[in-house]
C-alpha cells in the first residue's frame, strides 16, 4: 500500500483491510489496486508516485479523486465495481465525473480499520459501481458491525427494494451557496421534474449550507492530515506533494479548543440538515458544480483559499459538506450528459438520505438510472 506517495513507494501492507477480507469471503476476484492522490488529499488523481489518472470520457481531463483510479477502472469497463474511500467526496466526485455510481454509506455501515485512529467521523469505505445493483451487491458483502471499528454499530445491509412512490423529495440546485454550471443545473432540474408524479412530493429545500460550512470541512481536513501524516511529511518534505504540505500546515494552525469549536459548528450543520429530513425522505442536488478540468495537477491547481463571490462558493465539488453530517448516506448517480468544449461528459446527481437508509437513496438512484440512458452508454476508452 503506497498511499500514492513517494514516501511509501516500497511499502507492502502486512494485512488486508476488513472491507477487502469481506469481499474475498463473498467470492470477489481482486484484479488489482488503482491510483490515488497522495494520502487521498485531493479531488483530482495525480500522485507523485504514479502520475495522473485520466477520465475515460475525455483523456485530457481528470477522473476526479481521490478514488479516481477506481472510478476510471469501472467507467472504462475494466471491472464492474471497485472500492473507494470517502472523506470529502472521494467516492462521489470521481463517480460523477466518470459517469458511474458512487455511494458514501452511513457512518459505520462498513467498518473502517485502515486509519491510525478509530474514532474518525468523516471517513467511509464505499463502492464505485457500473450500476446501482452492482453497488448493492458490494454493500451486501461488506456491511455490518465489527469490533475492529467502534463506530460500526449499524446492522448489515440487506436487499430491501424501496418503492419510491411514497417518498418525499426536497431538492436544491445550489444548496444555498454554490455557483453551479448552468448545464449541470439544467440536467438536475430536468431529472427532478421528471420525478413529479412518481414520488409523493417534490419541494424546494431551503438554503442548507454556506461558504463557512465548506471552510469548516477544509479546516477539519487539515487537522486530519496534520495528525495522521504530518510527522512523515516532515521527514520527507522534498518528496511530498506541495498541496499535502499546505494541508498539514493548515491543520497545525488550530488548537484543541479550535477543534472542539469546529465540532460545535458541525452540530449546527447537522440540526439544519436534519430539520429538512424530518419532513422529507431524501435531498437531491448536483454532485459536482463544474465539469472536470485537466488531468495534470500542474494545469488544475488546488486552492486552499475560498473563492466566494456575491455569497456564492466557486468550488467544483458539492460533496464535502455532506461529510460534516456523516451518518447520512449519499449516492452519486449519472443523470445525463452535458457538452463542454469538444467533449460530451456525464453529469452526476447526488441523493442524500436519513441515517441507515441506503436502501432509500439507492432506490431513487435506480429509478434515475433506469430513465437517464447513461447506463447503456460507455466511453470509447
Amino acid at each position: 500500500m503506497t498511499y500514492g506517495s513517494m514516501m511509501y513507494r516500497d511499502n507492502i501492507a502486512d494485512r488486508s483491510a476488513l472491507v477487502v477480507e469481506r469481499l474475498l469471503e463473498a467470492g470477489a476476484v481482486i484484479v488489482g489496486s488503482t491510483n490515488a492522490p497522495e494520502f487521498a488529499h485531493a479531488g483530482i488523481t495525480d500522485s507523485p508516485l504514479h502520475g495522473a489518472t485520466r477520465n475515460p470520457w475525455d483523456t485530457t481531463r481528470t477522473s476526479g479523486g481521490s478514488s479516481g483510479g477506481s472510478a476510471a477502472a469501472v467507467s472504462s469497463g475494466c471491472v464492474a465495481v471497485a472500492e473507494g474511500s470517502d472523506m470529502g467526496g472521494s467516492v462521489r466526485i470521481p463517480a460523477a465525473w466518470c459517469g458511474v455510481v458512487g455511494l458514501k454509506p452511513s457512518l459505520g455501515r462498513i467498518p473502517m480499520n485502515v486509519l491510525p485512529g478509530l474514532w474518525d467521523t468523516i471517513s467511509h469505505h464505499g463502492p464505485l459501481a457500473r450500476t446501482v445493483d452492482c453497488a448493492r451487491s458490494f454493500m451486501s458483502a461488506v456491511s455490518g458491525p465489527s469490533l475492529l471499528d467502534p463506530l460500526s454499530h449499524i446492522i448489515p445491509m440487506g436487499n430491501t427494494r424501496t418503492d419510491i412512490s411514497a417518498l418525499r423529495v426536497a431538492w436544491s440546485v445550489d444548496l444555498g451557496c454554490w455557483s453551479v454550471d448552468r448545464r449541470i443545473a439544467a440536467a438536475i432540474t430536468q431529472t427532478v421534474d421528471s420525478m413529479r408524479g412518481s414520488v409523493a412530493s417534490v419541494v424546494d429545500a431551503p438554503a442548507l449550507f454556506s461558504a463557512e460550512d465548506s471552510m469548516l470541512w477544509l479546516n477539519m481536513w487539515g487537522i486530519f492530515m496534520a495528525a495522521y501524516y504530518g510527522d512523515e511529511v516532515d521527514k520527507h518534505i522534498d518528496d511530498a506533494d506541495p498541496d499535502v504540505v499546505s494541508l498539514v500546515q493548515l491543520g497545525r494552525m488550530f488548537s484543541a479548543v479550535d477543534s472542539k469549536r469546529m465540532e460545535i459548528a458541525r452540530s449546527s450543520t447537522w440540526q439544519r440538515v436534519t430539520s429538512v429530513l424530518a419532513t422529507n425522505d431524501v435531498i437531491i442536488c448536483p454532485t459536482m458544480a463544474r465539469f472536470p478540468g485537466p488531468a495534470a495537477k500542474a494545469d488544475n491547481p488546488f486552492d486552499l483559499d475560498a473563492d466566494v463571490t456575491d455569497g456564492l462558493w466557486h468550488s467544483e465539488d458539492m460533496t464535502t459538506v455532506w461529510n460534516l453530517v456523516s451518518p447520512l448516506p449519499a449516492v452519486s448517480v449519472p443523470c445525463g450528459f452535458g457538452i463542454d468544449g469538444d467533449s460530451t461528459l456525464p453529469i452526476g446527481l447526488q441523493i442524500v438520505g436519513r441515517p441507515g437508509q441506503e436502501d432509500v437513496v439507492l432506490a431513487v438512484a435506480a429509478w434515475i438510472e433506469e430513465r437517464s440512458g447513461v447506463r447503456d452508454r460507455r466511453p470509447l476508452v
